[in-house]
């Protein structure tokens, strides 16, 4: 049996998310006062009564969300439950490099509360939209948006989460042009996210940047034997990697979660836990028809698919 820890990213949040484990659990408890006191946030109260619109936000979503994945994980460590693998969408990346050994918890809170506020703030202001395309090809949605690309519209490709579905990032204008025009090519589906920016374009070059010295000042270890995949390309993070550059680059380059996929299923991963808000990840899973067993871990009772 090898099995995977999985770690959502932004647009999974909901108002209460964490709540039953903060009351349950003392592991649970200390990484959200630690949150709190790290980034000098509300975080916990984000978390447990912070309203659909302040959630919404990036420099309050993405703290939030990774928060709440890790207090669970902590509660899952402690039950000595292991994976051989951890991958996150986006966001959960970071908690992924926390489970793998690359990053101490503190640095962690410190860098997404400048990766928030970096990737809401140093955004040229226009109307932005995210939406997931379900039931087309890729190739089909890449040749789509490179024709309205080349019209001078932006709307790209921005997250491969499995063979069926593909996020597009840009302009909202565009996003809605391009949306229809899915439609009409054969697309079952095409859902507008809860997300507040056009995050993994080129519009986010200046957070890049930014993020990227904040990153240089971070010290990242060695790991401690977990095989983490990168989002960037599908590669397994290894001690000597500039941490920095693969980073700042996830912010403007797509996420290859259908990568992490190909990873999956050629190492005979059968074992699937999602740890945090949602179910999104363990759907994609479950799309892909992936062998073996895939569970979402967002609330205390979900714990008993565990034992």
């Amino acid at each position: 049996m090898k099995a995977a820890f999985l770690f959502p990213g932004q647009g999974s949040q909901f108002t209460g998310m964490g709540k039953d484990f903060y009351d349950k659990f003392k592991e649970a408890r200390e990484v959200y006062d630690l949150a709190n006191k790290v980034t000098e946030m509300p975080v916990k109260e984000l978390c447990f009564d912070g309203s659909e619109d302040e959630l919404k936000e990036t420099k309050n979503a993405q703290l939030a969300i990774a928060t709440t994945s890790l207090a669970i994980l902590a509660v899952i460590d402690k039950m000595n439950i292991k994976a051989e693998y951890a991958a996150g969408l986006s966001l959960g990346e970071y908690v992924a490099l926390i489970y793998g050994g690359f990053l101490k918890l503190e640095d962690c809170f410190k860098l997404l509360k400048l990766r928030g506020y970096y990737m809401q703030n140093l955004v040229p202001k226009k109307e932005y939209a995210m939406a997931a395309v379900i039931g087309l090809d890729s190739t089909k949605i890449e040749e789509v948006c490179s024709r309205h690309e080349a019209n001078g519209e932006f709307v790209v490709p921005a997250n491969y989460n499995y063979s069926m579905q593909t996020v597009i990032s840009g302009e909202a204008k565009a996003i809605e042009s391009v949306s229809t025009e899915l439609k009409e090519l054969g697309a079952k589906r095409v859902i507008p996210l809860k997300t507040s920016g056009p995050f993994h374009t080129k519009a986010l070059e200046e957070a890049s940047k930014e993020f990227y010295k904040d990153l240089q000042k971070v010290e990242f270890k060695a790991g401690n034997g977990v095989s983490v995949i990168k989002n960037l390309d599908g590669s397994i993070y290894k001690e000597g990697d500039n941490f920095a550059e693969i980073l700042s680059k996830h912010i403007i380059s797509p996420v290859r979660f259908d990568k992490a996929l190909n990873i999956f299923k050629n190492e005979n991963v059968d074992t699937f836990m999602e740890i945090g808000p949602g179910k999104s990840m363990t759907g994609f899973i479950n799309k892909e028809k992936l062998e073996g067993t895939s569970n979402s871990i967002q609330k205390v009772e979900d714990l008993e698919k565990l034992k």
